[in-house]
């Protein structure tokens, strides 16, 4: 997941980064550090951040132009 991905989930679901940390229990400063590309979390806390996006119908696509949309039948 990149911090653009990251940033694309959120706002397709309506989700604020303090709602995804309370979720994953990291702090929000990890998540905006990570959005901003200043810092990269551990593998642990950005896999658990990415499963909670995805609990939330979100989908990611990856590849030579990563995206996020809505799964189907969301």
């Amino acid at each position: 997941m990149t911090p653009a991905q990251c940033r694309a989930a959120r706002a397709l679901i309506d989700m604020t980064q303090a709602d995804i940390a309370g979720d994953v229990v990291v702090t929000t400063t990890l998540i905006a550090d990570y959005e901003a590309g200043v810092s990269a979390p551990r593998e642990a806390d950005l896999k658990a951040i990415r499963e909670a996006l995805e609990r939330a119908g979100v989908e990611f696509i990856d590849g030579d132009q990563p995206a996020v949309r809505l799964r189907k039948g969301w």
